[in-house]
């Protein structure tokens, strides 16, 4: 895995309840990762899924980690939300299609917090 960066950055964070999720996940699946979706078919989402199964590339941004799970967001995106820290929680209801909280009728939610400028 390639990132653009060489440091984590530490802005985003879990709930009790999204670390709990997280870690059933990665008893399930073993290593997962997060990259904070940018729309499209699945909204706004942070899309959880196994390691490797997702490509990170030259444009994404490791935010940090959660629950030991790397978290990647584009840099497009990194540079419009970059005064904003993530705040990753659990919300009843369906995950998006391809990531690994679907299925368990609770999905992570991205909800977050304007930094100082």
């Amino acid at each position: 895995m390639q990132q653009n960066t060489t440091e984590i950055l530490n802005k985003v964070t879990a709930t009790p309840e999204a670390l709990k999720l997280i870690a059933e996940l990665r008893s399930d699946y073993g290593p997962i990762m997060f990259h904070q979706s940018g729309g499209c078919c699945d909204g706004s989402s942070p899309m959880c899924y196994a390691q490797g199964d997702f490509l990170i590339g030259d444009q994404d941004v490791q935010l940090g980690e959660i629950g030991g799970a790397p978290f990647y967001i584009s840099r497009p995106q990194y540079e419009a939300w970059k005064h904003t820290d993530l705040i990753i929680d659990v919300v009843p209801g369906r995950g998006g299609m391809f990531s690994l909280d679907n299925g368990r009728e609770v999905r992570f939610l991205t909800r977050s917090k304007l930094c100082r400028v």
